[in-house]
């Protein structure tokens, strides 16, 4: 029986490493994930509540970010093309943030013990981050393809421009908006 209740707990916390299989499906996705270890769709609902951020925009971030990723990192740069080295940025987790960008949140909201591999941890940081994006750059929350330029880019490189001679940022900004309002879809019909 002890053995049994030690392999049900491993499969248990090894299922919430793994990304939910419906990614582009808001509803598919909070019912993959919404049980006795997480709660994604609480934890969406409080970072709306208290910093203004649609769901379908804090869902579309992670989407567009990390594919919902807990571990995700950008790939590594090679020497001599075959020899891994470092990697391209030192951005982690489902909300891809940057280490210090991922410092100055902790700094500034209290949050010290906050994980970039947690999903209710990386949500927060999104909202706030977005939230900041909302009042430096006065993007309104109905604007995601200029959410995905500020967060992408940094809101000073936002300001500046930076984007613009980014194609990456550019299709990323697309593909987010075009998610953002799939979700909202979406989670207008969920039960």
């Amino acid at each position: 029986m002890r053995k049994f209740l030690i392999i049900a707990l491993l499969l248990a916390l090894g299922s919430c490493a793994r990304p939910p299989s419906q990614i582009r499906n808001a509803c598919a996705i909070f019912d993959q994930r919404d049980g006795m270890f997480e709660n994604w769709k609480r934890a969406t609902r409080s970072v709306e509540r208290e910093y203004g951020v649609p769901v379908p925009i804090l869902m579309a971030t992670i989407y567009t970010e990390s594919s919902f990723r807990a571990r995700a990192r950008p790939p590594r740069r090679y020497i001599l093309g075959f020899i891994p080295w470092k990697r391209v940025s030192t951005a982690y987790g489902y909300s891809q943030a940057l280490d210090g960008t991922w410092e100055r949140y902790q700094r500034e909201t209290g949050r010290y013990f906050a994980r970039r591999n947690n999903f209710a941890d990386a949500v927060r940081f999104i909202g706030w981050y977005h939230y900041q994006s909302h009042l430096r750059n006065g993007i309104p929350y109905s604007q995601p393809y200029n959410i995905y330029l500020a967060y992408h880019s940094g809101q000073v490189g936002y300001q500046r421009g930076a984007y613009r001679s980014r194609p990456e940022a550019l299709a990323g900004a697309k593909r987010f908006a075009a998610i953002a309002s799939i979700y909202a879809d979406q989670l207008r019909r969920c039960p």
